[in-house]
């Protein structure tokens, strides 16, 4: 084992989870709405969803998408469009009430799990960490350090951005407030699709 390599991949993948991106943006939201408590099945399904994915990318997947990159484009298209979705839900979202949230809710374990699939930050962290330190161990333990490295790096980098939205729930106390936020989460949002579109 690379123990070097093993490093760059720990920093890699750190700062690769703690920057701003759509899910952490959205955990953000999500935490200051609904509270932490709600967002535990969000932040489950971020985390497990995309240890899955680097998994199943790294025994095989992948080549799936060599073969056929038209699957690639239509992901990448798929997911701009529920980025855009996501943000106006984001954007009209208020502070919840006793008694409900006006029909709406946190994400779902199984929405934010399915949402790594089309999420184009995630694919970068996916491609970047099966290819670029393949070399940190053999085939498969490689694939079994870079997957449990990103159960626990995403355990807490999702726990954190939670946290810090549930943490201003008692700062931005009135209506206004929380919506202008979520309205600047939204647009945060809408601008994490800057890379998607530059390389189109």
């Amino acid at each position: 084992m690379s123990q070097s390599l093993l490093y760059a991949f720990f920093a890699f993948m750190t700062v690769m989870y703690f920057t701003p991106g759509p899910n952490n943006i959205m955990l953000l939201s999500s935490g200051l709405t609904y509270g932490f408590r709600r967002t535990v099945p969000h932040i489950a399904g971020v985390v497990i969803g995309f240890a899955f994915m680097v998994a199943a990318v790294g025994v095989g997947l992948g080549t799936v998408f060599l073969a056929y990159p038209i699957l690639q484009t239509i992901l990448k298209y798929a997911g701009a469009a529920y980025l855009i979705y996501l943000a106006a839900v984001i954007a009209t979202s208020g502070p919840t009430r006793p008694g409900g949230d006006g029909g709406r809710g946190p994400m779902t374990f199984w929405g934010a799990a399915m949402f790594q699939w089309i999420n184009a930050k995630g694919w970068v962290i996916v491609i970047g960490t099966i290819t670029a330190y393949a070399a940190i161990a053999q085939f498969p333990f490689n694939i079994a350090i870079q997957t449990l490295t990103t159960l626990l790096i995403g355990t807490i980098s999702t726990v954190v951005w939670a946290l810090f939205g549930s943490a201003l729930r008692p700062v931005l106390t009135s209506e206004r407030l929380v919506r202008a936020f979520n309205i600047l989460m939204a647009i945060l949002l809408l601008a994490s699709l800057y890379p998607v579109f530059m390389d189109a």
